[in-house]
């Protein structure tokens, strides 16, 4: 291949692939390459991603070819790729698959037909690559999980191990393709209404049908475990009641919180023919455990000493579940993995908007729970109609002279707190409730001291971690009503909380730059209207700060997925629309 200058991106031998911002085939070339690499950074002109093994797995495991990835590079480069990258995009994507988990050694049926018995308590790590096995066998971090080399293909050992080898293998570059199937739960019959608890028609749109069935994969080995990536309000509770319709046994699940836990409860019996009875609430109010289960991360990984063991993981064995369901899998707290890499026989469902975790742990996500079975993109959703068009603004607004010198003589973190506080941000929001005032309106925001503070300056109801519960769901409720038209809200609504009314979204403060909050936060609005209007996602920083800085950071997964941030100078916007003394 020849330079083609017109062609919109570069991929160098560090693996990061930079793509012109500019280009007439910008949008068609940006789906393609998120499928199998991460967006680092956007600033205006050029866009850099980059290509990681995790990357290419997850790629591969939905059944992304290596081949279909060079050829789709070689049709947009501007230069020849390096043989490097070549290289180990064939050898990475060539390695999902090789490494195989059985329940039964390859030569034996899993049925027992031969007549030999196989040893339940036992797993098989198979390879048609011998060099594979021996480099396994050998290797420091994982020679001490085998019990026994059964031939030159296989390897022996403990069931108990089977989540424990898969993070290991992970790490050192090989990653496991789990055939060693589920054991059953318990059988419950669930079915699927026809009208929702309103009265309206009710079925599965046609891709949470396909999702369900990405899933189950027939009820064949391949199925059964694995994450489903799609937008906020895409329906992923109702995606997630049709796998347990799919499968029909004794499920649990664990959602962000409380409010989350009744919803799924009133989505179940809504929309199945499960009765009150059927499902429970496990929280620290009731402890029902019934057919069906919902509880929180939370209550979960609760203990009351800080070194002591975690009560509560009894649930996980308190019924034959024969599913597990992690909503917001992005979320999972470090001891729940600790508890799911030993329920790797349990049928494990993730739904997430984004797999993007700032602690870095996307591999245990991808061994423990499953790979990515399914991606859809959010411009897709939009284009469809399943979500709403939204229009996002960052709004910049002036930090007065004795602020700014504040500061300056603080710790930088301390630093980021007083501007992401910044009084100033009070006019800004006068200024959109006015743009919005026939809308419904959330203000999210971080810092409990500045939310109270815009909740007693406009008279608006807050809720916080410190709301009861009973008064959350009510004044949501109340929301969804329209009785209350502007709800201030803390990060407690970050999740899984479904405000369909919610068209403009206005974020005060955030977590530094977290890429899956900004994503969960537009997601609280993207809803699709009954009258098809946009939804406004504004995110309203101290200009020229660190917050401003961190601001661009947590745009990078909104941007992979198409958006684009419009800039509002609020000091300028106001001069020349000539408000300046109207807002204050």
């Amino acid at each position: 291949m020849v330079y083609n200058p017109a062609n919109p991106i570069i991929v160098q031998g560090d693996f990061s692939v930079l793509l012109e911002a500019h280009h007439a085939d910008f949008e068609k070339v940006r789906s393609e390459l998120s499928v199998f690499a991460d967006l680092e950074k956007s600033p205006e002109h050029i866009h850099t991603y980059r290509i990681t093994p995790l990357s290419l797995w997850n790629a591969a495991s939905t059944g992304k070819k290596p081949a279909q990835v060079l050829e789709f590079l070689e049709q947009y480069v501007k230069f020849p790729l390096p043989n490097n990258v070549c290289r180990d995009i064939q050898g990475y994507m060539g390695r999902y698959g090789l490494v195989k988990l059985m329940s039964h050694p390859p030569m034996i049926s899993a049925d027992g037909e031969s007549g030999q018995v196989v040893p339940g308590e036992f797993l098989y790590l198979y390879s048609q690559d011998i060099p594979t096995i021996m480099t396994i066998a050998g290797h420091k971090e994982t020679k001490g999980i085998f019990v026994h080399q059964l031939d030159e293909n296989t390897l022996v050992m403990p069931s108990g191990k089977r989540g424990i080898i898969k993070q290991l293998l992970v790490k050192v570059g090989y990653p496991v393709e789990d055939l060693a199937g589920y054991i059953d739960g318990e059988q419950l019959e669930i079915v699927l209404s026809e009208h929702d608890g309103a009265g309206n028609p009710f079925a599965l749109r046609d891709y949470q049908q396909q999702a369900v069935n990405v899933f189950y994969d027939s009820g064949r080995e391949t199925g059964g475990c694995g994450v489903l990536v799609l937008p906020c309000g895409a329906g992923k509770t109702v995606i997630g009641i049709g796998a347990m319709a799919q499968i029909g046994m004794n499920t649990l699940i664990l959602t962000t919180s409380t409010s989350a836990v009744h919803q799924w409860m009133r989505e179940i019996v809504e929309k199945t023919t499960l009765n009150c009875e059927d499902v429970g609430e496990y929280s620290g109010s009731r402890k029902n455990i019934c057919p069906v289960t919902v509880t929180t991360y939370q209550m979960v990984t609760y203990r009351p000493h800080k070194n002591g063991p975690f009560p509560h993981f009894e649930i996980f064995n308190a019924r034959a579940w024969g599913l597990i369901i992690y909503d917001e899998v992005h979320t999972l707290p470090a001891p729940v993995f600790q508890v799911t890499a030993e329920l790797q026989a349990r049928r494990r469902l993730g739904l997430t908007a984004t797999l993007v975790r700032e602690d870095g742990r996307e591999a245990d996500v991808f061994t423990l729970i499953g790979p990515k079975k399914l991606d859809v993109p959010w411009s897709e959703m939009e284009a469809a109609g399943w979500i709403a068009t939204a229009i996002c603004t960052e709004v910049r607004v002036p930090m007065d002279f004795s602020l700014r010198m504040e500061c300056a003589q603080v710790p930088e973190r301390m630093a980021y707190r007083f501007e992401a506080e910044n009084p100033d941000k009070l006019k800004a929001i006068h200024y959109l409730l006015r743009k919005h005032a026939d809308e419904g309106i959330l203000i999210i925001g971080q810092y409990i001291k500045q939310l109270e503070a815009i909740a007693a300056h406009f008279d608006f109801p807050l809720i916080t971690g410190k709301t009861p519960t009973e008064q959350r769901d009510k004044l949501y409720a109340e929301f969804r009503c329209g009785n209350i038209p502007v709800l201030v809200v803390s990060k407690v609504a970050n999740f899984a909380i479904d405000l369909p009314d919610a068209s403009v979204g206005i974020q005060v403060s955030g977590a530094f730059g977290s890429r899956q909050e900004e994503a969960q936060r537009l997601g609280r609005i993207l809803r699709p209207k009954k009258d098809g209007r946009n939804a406004y996602f504004y995110s309203v920083v101290s200009k020229d700060s660190r917050e401003q800085e961190f601001a661009h950071h947590r745009q990078l997964f909104l941007t992979e997925q198409g958006y684009q941030y419009q800039i509002l100078d609020f000091e300028e916007t106001l001069l020349g629309e000539g408000l300046e003394r109207c807002v204050k």
